[in-house]
């Protein structure tokens, strides 16, 4: 396992060097290949990654169908204001096919997996010639992996998975002696604004992990809804992450005098440091009625809003 380097120990300009030697020297003469979300841990290795390779770093961003609304164009957009350019890749049919008939967390975060690294990235690689993924793991996915806490999606050799032999590309991870703090910092080294390093956290299953049970498209989008008002209504809260998390379970609610069995959200609202620890956000009351009041009346479906007030441990900041 990567030997931490704290963020108040973090050297900016020494890292980023090395890094960047690091990844000219596994690289050497070919093309690699990376896939930008547009979080603070992609958007980081992003820019690293072009710093160290220029245009023979292929950057992606890959449409599952999972992503928030409007967030190819936004991440595109932001980052040809960067000069990097960033090709959208429509691979919706490829994960909702995985993600079919899947509830259980653990074999949605191995669908999603396998569809990423073997299906998506297979087919994107074998077209451009990428011998070398770059990607933004970092310490916490390995801490919460091996701990068996919940297996992130990016972590493979602290598992005893050789990329090369199992989806045909190596992986490098110049992020993974890091953690969010430090990520963030090396970020706004590199030259990102601010409306990218310091970007609340966002799963790498995407929506897929704020939906409890099966993966649908109609049920992404209702927490695709739900998840735009609660950033909306949240974004100047100074919280270190904060989502709306879709239930499993209808509960029975009333409209008009009559009963209507519909849809519950939960909203996760978290202060932290670096997401190894977290304690909900003491909202003001009337933030938390606006934020109900505006799914309610906005997101087809929803009878039930609550909120969630357990410290991480033994909650996790995601749900799924």
């Amino acid at each position: 396992m990567a030997e931490e380097i704290r963020a108040e120990n973090l050297d900016t300009a020494a890292f980023i060097e090395e890094k960047v030697s690091e990844i000219k020297q596994a690289v050497g003469d070919d093309l690699a290949i990376n896939a930008l979300s547009g979080g603070v841990d992609s958007s980081t290795v992003t820019m690293l990654g072009h710093k160290a390779l220029g245009k023979r770093l292929y950057t992606v961003f890959i449409e599952n169908g999972l992503m928030r609304d409007g967030e190819a164009k936004r991440v595109v957009d932001l980052f040809a204001a960067l000069n990097v350019p960033v090709k959208v890749i429509d691979a919706k049919a490829d994960f909702f096919e995985a993600l079919d008939g899947v509830s259980d967390p653990e074999a949605k975060r191995e669908a999603i997996t396998q569809a990423f690294y073997k299906k998506v990235f297979g087919r994107i690689v074998k077209e451009s010639g990428a011998k070398h993924l770059l990607q933004g793991t970092i310490l916490t996915d390995v801490d919460e992996t091996v701990a068996g806490i919940k297996r992130q999606h990016n972590v493979f050799a602290q598992l005893g998975i050789d990329p090369e032999k199992t989806f045909g590309y190596s992986i490098i991870e110049p992020l993974i002696s890091l953690r969010k703090d430090g990520v963030r910092k090396v970020g706004q080294a590199l030259g990102l604004p601010a409306e990218l390093f310091s970007r609340i956290p966002f799963p790498g299953p995407a929506l897929a992990a704020r939906v409890i049970g099966a993966v649908t498209q109609e049920r992404i989008e209702t927490v695709r809804q739900a998840t735009a008002i609660v950033e909306s209504l949240l974004k100047d809260s100074g919280a270190f992450q904060y989502m709306a998390i879709l239930h499993e379970d209808k509960v029975t609610g009333m409209r008009n005098m009559q009963r209507d069995f519909g849809q519950q959200i939960e909203v996760r609202c978290w202060d932290s440091v670096d997401a190894r620890k977290a304690t909900p956000t003491r909202l003001p009351f009337e933030t938390l009625e606006k934020i109900a009041g505006r799914i309610l009346d906005e997101v087809p479906g929803v009878v039930s809003v609550t909120y969630n007030i357990a410290s991480k441990p033994p909650s996790t900041i995601e749900a799924v």
